[in-house]
């Protein structure tokens, strides 16, 4: 028991922070900077406040130590209007936990571009992840919670809108398994007045070793 006890734990540190990043559609995924190479592909369901339709999503992450890099790409599909690709990347430092220690803290920052045609978007997120691992026989259990700053910049033809800065928050349940195949579940809400954005996600990944 202890034994797979100890390989759930580290099926789990392995696997790379599968972020979504912050491109369009789907949540800014903040669980902790991890080990190793993997990747991932997510789908996300917007809620009316934020496009609505479907998201399609796919991602690359590294890690190294306490430091991890992220890469993704989306492809959104909203109720009304034009498909809209997104691309990003993020990079986190966790600042307490590691591979003995079931709780990490970890810092996010990154960008995402987009273009809607006439509009050009950039998001740039800064969050603070926690994240707890729960160890089991079969897999291990990771939830997380991460609040954050959104600044969100467009231009209109080439002329810019403004930033706007906004509280937001994201969170979610990660499942590891010791064959490195990883589930999660992501919720994102953003704070604005007057509308709630709000994006639920459905996450596979897969860690290629370290």
């Amino acid at each position: 028991m202890r034994g797979s006890t100890r390989l759930a734990i580290a099926a789990l540190v392995l696997l790379p922070a599968l972020a979504s990043a912050q491109v369009r559609g789907l949540p800014v995924v903040n669980n902790g900077a991890a080990s190793g190479v993997g990747i991932g592909a997510e789908i996300g369901l917007p809620n009316d406040a934020a496009g609505g339709g479907t998201t399609l999503g796919a991602s690359a992450g590294l890690g190294m130590g306490p430091l991890g890099v992220t890469a993704a790409v989306s492809r959104s599909t909203p109720d009304n209007g034009a498909t809209v690709w997104s691309q990003g990347a993020a990079l986190s430092l966790r600042l307490f936990g590691g591979p003995l220690v079931p709780f990490r803290v970890t810092v996010q920052g990154g960008a995402a571009i987009w273009d809607e045609g006439a509009i050009d978007g950039l998001h740039v997120p800064l969050s603070v992840g926690f994240a707890a691992t729960i160890p089991n026989p079969l897999f291990a259990i990771r939830p997380w919670i991460a609040p954050r700053i959104d600044l969100v910049r467009t231009e209109i033809n080439g002329v810019s809108d403004g930033t706007v800065s906004e509280f937001a928050i994201s969170g979610g349940i990660e499942l590891g398994f010791i064959t490195g195949l990883a589930i999660r579940v992501a919720y994102d809400r953003i704070f604005t007045e007057g509308t709630s954005p709000s994006i639920l996600s459905f996450g596979v990944g897969f860690a290629l070793g370290r």
